[in-house]
């Protein structure tokens, strides 16, 4: 009984421990992950508190399920809508984007460190998955707003690639134990894998949702259904032979884009429930870690670091988005946030569960690796973000908001909001009949709604409405902000209806037109340059201004920006196809010169004697895209 209530003691202070610090963490701009990781370390063996903890098989069991919770939190604060715009690059990375990694860190870990082929592919195999946990902490908790196509892809590689990385180490432990399996057996359990994961994780999202809607259990009792389910799912999927991760990844994805009762207590729940879960993970991971066994093998495991950080996932991302619309900035973005964590940890912990020889330089190799990585890249995202120009800066002021969600089925939310100072309500503007308030409190006491006018900043109102009337009310009781430059740059100096055509905008301001364009709205014009997925930011070039997508509602563009001096960030995006054309545009063009030189040459030879060409030949006319630029 004694050594129990010890054991609860030194967990709970480590818990504790970790929690303050991220205070701490978060002032001075420290990755709070590796902060939780550093505790540990502290905390084992070598460290400070002296306490030897060795058992791999508990670590990975504890990890595993730490893990699956935090896989399917992520599915479940993920929008379908993140799929929409970023599906097929996220996807191309999850998988050929691992393998690519695998292969060029395992050629450095054969070079490096001495290992064998096997040995060192596992190396790159463990280290070829970039962390949820990470990702997922730096982009939302970090305070960095990227534009929504490269945070999408972000996070769905990061939900998504430890499945094809789990498999892979699996794959190369098995071929180092009982020998390499045919290439049809290895692919055959690759698509039982996924095929069997998808469809256990989808069900199961089904049966969890139809189970809590129907079951009418007590509030308090809906997040224990929500976490016994996600373990079950991803527990029965891994004995059949599936990929429990992905398909508790794809539960909690299901779960979280239908209608669910008490989501908003979920979403409390499982987000509280990730913190716990990565705190544990990492402080566990970090008592696991021998920091004395590092001496002999500390500077190739940094040399492995270095070429992850610098070769191997630049190389993997440039090549799996080099066929989609990124521009360099983006892509280089990308690149660096490949952030390696507690999945790479227990990855690494496969091969000492396998009893290879080298397991356990492995897993210390891995540690190092997460290290630097969290050291390096993770101190660095937002200053890399700024450099790189794209945090998104806000469009409006802060937004004081409570939702209450009703009891029942019924399709509204009980809102609750704090009038801002600078908000439209606050300066007298006359509210939609959908956006008045319901109930005012006033300095503590309830205002009848007659005697309310005008609002006052403080007032708290609240007001019944749909889920998808939110963001327009956030717009009439959140505070407004005036533009500074930098917002100018990125939004533009004027706002234009984008309702208004092509040809009225040319000529307002003068500006050349294209025939084929001049009905089309600014609206569709945009939608048609990038293939009807806009977001924020998107531009194009119309004579010596551009034309911004300023504000959107859900898909719908609802305002455009014109920027009369076209700033550095406006690099477009440009899909494969268009600068395979553009290149041969250029040699086209090349052809052109150099056939009019040799007409010029012929020329002057037959000067002695009048002569007239055959064929009329003109220069080459300058053509914009090849500046990556379209002409409106």
């Amino acid at each position: 009984m004694e050594a129990v209530s010890y054991i609860i003691l030194i967990g709970s202070t480590l818990l504790i421990v970790s929690v303050l610090t991220s205070y701490l963490a978060l002032r001075i701009g420290a990755p709070l992950l590796l902060i939780f990781l550093g505790i540990g370390l502290l905390a084992g063996e070598d460290g400070i508190g002296h306490i030897s903890f060795n058992d791999a098989g508990s670590a990975f069991l504890i990890g595993s399920m730490a893990l699956a919770v935090i896989l399917f939190e992520s599915g479940f604060d993920t929008k379908l809508a993140s799929y929409k715009a970023a599906a097929w690059p996220a996807m191309t990375l999850a998988t050929v984007g691992v393998a690519v990694t695998t292969g060029v860190v395992g050629i450095a870990a054969h070079y490096l460190m001495g290992l064998g082929w096997g040995e060192a592919l596992l190396v790159g195999a463990a280290c070829s998955s970039t962390d949820a946990a990470a990702v997922f902490f730096l982009l939302r908790v970090g305070g960095i707003t990227l534009r929504d196509r490269v945070r999408s892809t972000l996070e769905i590689e990061s939900g998504s690639n430890d499945p094809v990385a789990i498999m892979l180490t699996i794959l190369l432990v098995e071929a180092a134990t009982h020998g390499l399996a045919s290439p049809v057996a290895i692919v055959g359990e690759l698509v039982l894998a996924f095929a069997l994961g998808g469809v256990m994780g989808l069900a199961g999202g089904w049966l969890l949702v139809a189970f809590i809607n129907k079951a009418n259990f007590e509030t308090g009792l809906n997040p224990v259904v929500t976490l016994t389910f996600a373990l079950f799912i991803f527990a029965a999927t891994n004995v059949l032979g599936g990929s429990g991760y992905l398909a508790v990844y794809a539960a909690g994805l299901y779960a979280g884009n239908v209608k669910l009762r008490g989501a908003l207590e979920l979403r409390r729940f499982h987000s509280g429930l990730t913190w716990l879960s990565q705190i544990v993970m990492f402080v566990m991971l970090g008592l696991l870690a021998t920091p004395r066994e590092f001496a002999g093998m500390i500077l190739p495991a940094l040399g492995v670091a270095v070429v992850l950080i610098v070769v191997a996932r630049p190389a993997a991302v440039w090549m799996c988005l080099l066929p989609y619309r990124f521009s360099v900035r983006e892509t280089s973005f990308i690149a660096w946030v490949g952030l390696r964590g507690a999945v790479s940890l227990l990855l690494a912990l496969v091969p000492v569960l396998g009893g290879l020889e080298n397991g356990q330089l492995i897993f210390n190799t891995a540690f190092i690796v997460v290290v630097v990585s969290l050291l390096v890249q993770g101190w660095t995202i937002g200053t890399m973000a700024r450099a790189l120009e794209l945090i998104v800066p806000p469009r409006r002021g802060p937004v004081e908001r409570v939702e209450l969600e009703l009891p029942g089925n019924a399709d509204q939310e009980l809102v609750a909001y704090t009038v801002h100072a600078k908000s439209p309500a606050a300066r007298g503007q006359r509210m939609p009949r959908w956006a008045k308030p319901s109930l005012i409190i006033r300095a503590g006491a309830v205002v009848p709604l007659h005697k309310a006018k005008p609002l006052q900043p403080g007032d708290h109102v609240y007001l019944f409405t749909p889920q998808h009337r939110l963001p327009l009310i956030d717009k009439l009781y959140g505070g407004s902000r005036a533009l500074d430059q930098n917002d100018r740059e990125f939004y533009g100096d004027l706002v234009l209806s984008p309702d208004a055509t092509v040809e009225q905008i040319a000529e307002m301001y003068g500006l050349p037109l294209s025939l084929p364009n001049a009905r089309l709205t600014l609206s569709d014009l945009l939608r048609n340059e990038f293939g009807g997925s806009c977001e924020l930011g998107d531009r194009v070039r119309m004579g010596g201004v551009e034309l911004i997508v300023r504000d959107m509602d859900e898909s719908t563009i609802t305002s455009v920006g014109l920027a009369l001096e076209p700033a550095r960030v406006t690099s477009r995006r440009r899909p494969l196809y268009q600068r395979i054309a553009d290149i041969g545009g250029r040699l086209h063009g090349w052809w052109n010169v150099q056939s009019f030189r040799r007409w010029k040459q012929r020329e002057k030879l037959r000067a002695c004697r009048p002569a007239t060409p055959s064929l009329p030949v003109t220069e080459p006319v300058h053509d914009e895209r090849m500046e990556g630029r379209t002409e409106i």
